[in-house]
């Protein structure tokens, strides 16, 4: 698996030709049995730790080895990555004030630590395996960015709308998730392909209005306030849904398949990385909503 966000591709699905992890018994580098989708493959096989079978059709499969990624593992990676940047971010809250006197201190710290968790979220990204210390790392300074982020708009936008947005992303992360396990959402080669699509679009039209805003002054492109505000705000919303689903097809394939129990990490990685996503949609729109450009 590779980390999750609207910019970075998957490894284990990428290798994935349909639906699979759904109805599908784990092939375990070995041939379909069963009723198994025809169109699924593993994304696994090529892993030297996958369990091998005898090589006849419908073989037996070698006894259940240790060391495989569970649920339990990635609940607890993800606690762990969560926790940190939850951590920060309140330490940052209560270290770095956004009053007159601090403003320009507390943003440029905000704006360091951005740029430090992106450079260590490119690297883990370019890695073939999972590096704890750059994932905990990137929680660490992106907590300290959302931090000082959110204190700012409680201070100078709307004293509740750090509520809202909290609770915004607790409620899309349940509904996709509760949407996923009753197999309303079908993640597919289609949806994945369609998924980036809209992703690599919606960011370069973000970077588009960055450079106008910034070089014309103003609200650039006005994608960042207003009517086009909220609407974008919806979207980005909703393409975190979407790389929240899969997210948990990553790990429903790694379960299923047997990944090495490191790659856990890279779930909880990619887990982290979309739900920032989403609060930071979530912060814009309610505060453009409470009427405040």
């Amino acid at each position: 698996m590779r980390s999750s966000n609207p910019v970075f591709s998957r490894r284990g699905f990428s290798r994935d030709n349909g639906q699979a992890g759904f109805n599908a018994a784990p092939q375990a580098g070995g041939p379909a049995v069963g009723t198994q989708n025809p169109y699924a493959t593993n994304p696994y096989a090529a892993n030297p730790y996958a369990p091998q079978t005898d090589g006849q059709y419908g073989g037996p499969q070698a006894p259940a080895r240790a060391g495989v990624m569970t649920i339990d593992d990635v609940v607890t990676r993800t606690a762990s990555t969560l926790g940190t940047v939850v951590l920060t971010a309140v330490l940052a809250w209560v270290l770095l004030p956004v009053d007159e006197s601090n403003l320009g201190k507390s943003y440029g710290i905000a704006i360091g630590a951005a740029l430090v968790a992106l450079v260590l979220a490119l690297v883990q990204s370019f890695k073939r395996t999972p590096v704890p210390a750059l994932i905990l790392g990137y929680a660490a300074f992106e907590g300290v960015f959302l931090g000082v982020i959110s204190s700012a708009a409680s201070t100078y936008l709307s004293p509740g709308v750090v509520v809202q947005a909290v609770m915004g992303t607790m409620a899309v992360f349940a509904g996709v998730l509760f949407a996923y396990k009753m197999r309303w959402i079908r993640v597919t080669r289609r949806f994945y392909g369609f998924v980036m699509a809209a992703a690599m679009g919606f960011v370069l039209l973000m970077v588009a209005n960055l450079l106008f805003s910034v070089f014309g002054g103003g609200d650039g492109l006005g994608f960042r306030s207003g009517g086009l505000g909220i609407l974008f705000g919806v979207i980005g919303i909703i393409l975190g849904a979407c790389f929240l689903a899969l997210d948990f097809k990553q790990v429903e394939d790694g379960v299923t398949y047997g990944a090495p129990r490191e790659e856990s990490w890279m779930a909880a990685f990619g887990l982290t990385m979309t739900l920032v996503w989403i609060y930071l949609e979530m912060l814009r729109l309610f505060s453009i909503l409470s009427g405040n450009d």
